[in-house]
C-alpha cells in the first residue's frame, strides 16, 4: 500500500524557504510544489503514461493557487483515465494559441470527449 501523504496547506506553501538545492513539497496523488533555490515555487504533476514516468507543469505559486493546482491535477487524471497524455493536450493548446489555429484545440477537445 502506498505511503499516505498529508495534503499541503497554504501556510506550509507560504513558509517554504529556498535551500541550496531544489526540493519537493508533496500534496498527494502526484501533485507537488517544486521549491527552487531562487525562491521559485512551481506546481508539477507526476504520472505514468505508456509505462513511462512523466511530469507536467501547471504554473507558479501564487499565480496558481493550491485549489487551482488541485483542480488541474484532477483534470489531468481524467485525461489519463481516458487514455490521453496531459502533456500532449498542453502542447496542442500552446500550438493552437500561438498559431491562432483554434480549430486544432477544438479537434483535441472533441477527441477527448468522444472517448
Amino acid at each position: 500500500m502506498p505511503k499516505r501523504i498529508a495534503p499541503l496547506s497554504d501556510i506550509q506553501i507560504k513558509n517554504a524557504k529556498p535551500k541550496e538545492k531544489e526540493y519537493k513539497l508533496m500534496d498527494g496523488y502526484g501533485l507537488f510544489l517544486l521549491v527552487t533555490p531562487t525562491n521559485g515555487k512551481l506546481w508539477r504533476f507526476d504520472y505514468r503514461f505508456a509505462d513511462k514516468r512523466k511530469t507536467v507543469s501547471f504554473g507558479a505559486y501564487p499565480a496558481l493557487s493550491l485549489a487551482d493546482a488541485r483542480g488541474r491535477r484532477d483534470e489531468a487524471k481524467k485525461l489519463l483515465a481516458n487514455g490521453v497524455d496531459p502533456n500532449d493536450v498542453k502542447k496542442a493548446q500552446k500550438t493552437a494559441i500561438s498559431s491562432g489555429n483554434h480549430h486544432i484545440l477544438r479537434d483535441v477537445y472533441n477527441q477527448i470527449q468522444s472517448k
